[in-house]
């Protein structure tokens, strides 16, 4: 399936992320898909302040991110919907981010095996080059009876025709 082919386009993206109440919550967005890149935006609000002296987004906020946007990307690589939880999550924070700016996610998979799927990915602001942390991450496969067992139009409307 080539890229311009692929059913992953940003507005059924982003209604999976809409789907997931925390992200809607947090106003999470997909910024762009770029081959098998997912690159997601977290806006800067008063209501995900972690610290109220220096204005920093909450870690929290930050780690949700990563995670769905880790998790959101693994359907691109694989070309299928498929419902895949998190087994593992390691983030290291490599800066404090900036306060009342947006933070960037972005990720991408590695490496597709028959039971885990591997992903990767950076939170940024300005600079990717510089980024506020980086995570791995690794999901679980599941059945895909077990995805099949799940009607996606009840969660994703009429965006999808899988």
């Amino acid at each position: 399936m080539t890229e311009q082919e692929s059913p992953f386009t940003k507005e059924l993206m982003q209604t999976i992320f809409d789907a997931i109440r925390h992200c809607k919550v947090l106003g999470i967005k997909i910024h762009s898909i770029e081959g098998k890149q997912l690159t997601t935006r977290l806006a800067y609000s008063e209501q995900i302040i972690g610290n109220p002296v220096t204005g920093v987004i909450h870690g929290g906020a930050l780690t949700t991110l990563l995670d769905t946007t880790c998790g959101i990307s693994l359907p691109i690589a694989m070309e299928e919907f498929t419902i895949c939880p998190t087994l593992d999550l390691r983030i290291d924070y490599m800066s404090a981010a900036k306060p009342h700016q947006d933070i960037f996610g972005r990720a991408e998979v590695y490496r597709i095996t028959k039971s885990v799927v591997f992903a990767k990915g950076i939170a940024f602001q300005e600079d990717e080059t510089k980024p506020i942390a980086h995570c791995v991450a690794t999901f679980m496969r599941l059945p895909q009876a077990v995805t099949d067992s799940v009607d996606a139009k009840d969660y994703l409307g009429n965006n999808y025709d899988g």
